[in-house]
């Protein structure tokens, strides 16, 4: 594997446990996309810092299990802001 790929792979991982992050988000904040981010922490990651591998495992799986929550806010807050403008 290419070291650049590496580094990236170590700063996506940290960056996601520091401000548990979604895939979403890190994908936004380092300009690529979030199948590469995806890839790059459940697969990359385990074969340079298998510690680091296991701990972004534990944030993904949160958001995994967080992800209907925080769309059904989106949702509830878009149709209040529809609601605001027809007033």
């Amino acid at each position: 594997m290419k070291e650049y790929i590496e580094e990236r792979a170590v700063d996506l991982a940290n960056f996601i446990i520091e401000n548990k992050a979604t895939v979403r988000a890190a994908a936004k904040k380092f300009g690529i996309s979030k199948s590469t981010v995806h890839k790059d922490v459940t697969e990359r990651l385990v074969l340079v810092n298998h510690n680091l591998a296991n701990d972004v495992r534990i944030i993904l799986e949160e958001n995994k299990a967080e992800r209907h929550i925080r769309g059904g806010q989106a949702t509830k807050c878009k149709y209040r802001q529809d609601d605001k403008k027809d007033e």
